[in-house]
């Protein structure tokens, strides 16, 4: 009888157990990556499901300090993935960037993964791979303005990421090359290869598509879009492209590593560190104050022979950048505010000192007959020399020479005012919010149902290009190709389409240089 019980509870026992597995194995918020199990919550009253502060390589401190991103580190049991991992080390930077972990830190290589609650393993949605601006010197994955509450509802894998900033992330000195065999700098940019891998080994079990990653940024993200279609070792990693608001082929062309190396060796030397060693010792505020210094290098990226073997705009000249779908383009008024005190006076003295014998060719175009014509001529020039021109080049030479399909449009409606930004234009960074969908997370605005209307259609267009590589769909006003019809989409309260009127500015400033750096900074 004894025996008999015994031989009851343990089948009994070990149903409980069979049960209680196969529960654990389905739970929705507990996903094994090839680091290890990750549990995530549920966002956006139980509609996204979020894994937030997912290592993607191993912490690049101590002697990891400026070399390429290393595997991640495995774990054993299940990982928290219910917070923001820190932001990378940057100060402060930008007014506008809030951040929602708990501070900054050198281990930084986090990434975030949003998913809609709907999906499985197996859906193969396609992922929207995200690339923060912020001048490769600020900004994160975690800021509100990029919340994956609302994007993934549109039937795709939304993926943020974290990469080394500034000095941690850009840093080229002879020292540096010589460890590296010849190559220094652009760790930045490894880590966001780093981060692609990681994608590619690990999306599917959060339900995307590896195959099918669009990489989209912002600014300087924007730049990283167009530099990773170049970057041979990106390749094969994603298979469209979007670019918000920046192109790395216009002036502000990468430096060599051999114009780098000297100013920021000088640099590194002036710290006292006396080997690599030391100045790795060196704590990270230390680094970080004596970067902002004035005086200090830009740390950007390089053209450094290994990431990058050759200025930019050259591979996209001989067709060897990724030939994928690319949709890019920029805001109407980037640079709203040097409108302030521009008078007619003002503009022509500028025209004269900045463009000299093409004074007259720049004010046909830019013209200043006027105050308020002045005003929107210094906004239109600002907006060109700081970030429409690069984006135009890209967006050109992808056209020529990247045998994929290219779709362009410009940001036309003006918000409205906020904390951080006075009267109402399509500033700089003003798109994010709109293709996030996170308009409330913007402090002081008060939004239209113009915005919000907006918002939901670029949504909808931005994910329709993830998932096919056309933005068209539904009941979306129809978006022209521009490789095919030279025409653009117009982002405003009412949807339009037609040939661009401003080709004509950038071609003269293609074929004529400013005299001096001027007002703008070219």
């Amino acid at each position: 009888m004894r025996s008999s019980l015994l031989a009851a509870a343990a089948v009994v026992l070990s149903c409980i157990l069979l049960g209680f597995s196969a529960t654990a194995s389905a739970d929705p918020l507990t996903v094994k990556t090839a680091q290890g199990k990750v549990h995530g919550k549920t966002i956006n009253d139980g509609k996204v499901r979020a894994f937030l502060g997912l290592p993607y390589a191993a912490p690049p401190v101590g002697d990891l300090r400026w070399k390429a991103p290393q595997p991640p580190i495995k774990w054993k049991g299940v990982r928290d993935a219910t917070k923001f991992g820190a932001h990378c080390v940057q100060g402060h930077v930008y007014d506008d960037m809030v951040f929602q972990d708990d501070g900054e830190n050198e281990d930084c290589l986090f990434l975030n993964v949003y998913l809609p609650a709907t999906a499985k393993g197996k859906s193969k949605l396609p992922v929207m791979f995200w690339i923060h601006g912020g001048g490769y010197s600020g900004g994160s994955g975690d800021e509100p303005r990029h919340n994956g509450d609302f994007l993934p509802l549109k039937g795709v894998v939304l993926v943020t990421i974290n990469y080394r900033l500034g000095v941690f992330g850009f840093l080229a000195t002879s020292d540096l090359a010589k460890e590296a065999n010849g190559a220094a700098g652009n760790y930045g940019m490894m880590d966001m290869v780093a981060a692609l891998q990681w994608v590619r080994d690990n999306i599917q079990k959060f339900g995307g598509d590896p195959g099918n990653v669009t990489i989209f940024g912002e600014s300087a993200g924007s730049f990283a879009v167009s530099t990773l279609m170049a970057a041979p070792s990106a390749q094969g990693l994603f298979a469209k492209a979007i670019g918000e608001s920046g192109g790395a082929l216009g002036r502000r062309n990468q430096p060599t590593l051999e114009e780098a190396e000297g100013r920021e060796q000088k640099w590194a030397d002036s710290l006292g560190a006396t080997s690599l060693a030391a100045l790795r010792a060196l704590p990270a505020q230390t680094v970080l104050e004596a970067a902002h210094k004035r005086g200090a290098p830009s740390f950007w990226p390089v053209i450094d022979g290994h990431f990058l073997a050759e200025p930019v705009a050259d591979t996209y000249a001989a067709g060897h950048q990724a030939h994928v779908p690319t949709l890019a383009g920029w805001n109407h008024d980037e640079m709203s505010f040097l409108a302030n005190g521009m008078t007619v006076a003002k503009w022509k003295a500028f025209a004269t000192t900045t463009y000299g014998e093409h004074a007259d060719e720049f004010l046909a175009l830019y013209p200043g007959t006027t105050d308020e014509e002045a005003q929107r001529s210094a906004i239109d020039y600002g907006s060109d020399s700081f970030i429409a021109f690069s984006t135009w080049q890209w967006i050109e030479a992808q056209v020529k020479t990247g045998d994929a399909p290219v779709y362009r449009y410009r940001l036309d409606l003006a918000s409205p005012p906020s904390k951080f930004h006075e009267g109402s234009f399509a500033f700089h960074s003003d798109d994010i919010e709109y293709i996030f969908g996170t308009l409330d997370t913007r402090p002081g605005a008060v939004w239209r149902p113009e915005d919000r209307k907006l918002s939901d259609e670029m949504m909808d267009y931005w994910a329709n290009f993830a998932k096919t590589g056309d933005p068209n769909g539904g009941d979306l006003p129809a978006w022209p190709r521009y490789d095919k019809t030279g025409q653009i989409i117009f982002l405003d309260k009412d949807i339009t389409s037609g040939t661009p009127t401003t080709t004509a500015r950038y071609e003269f400033m293609t074929k004529v240089k400013p005299i001096t750096r001027g007002m703008f900074g070219d």
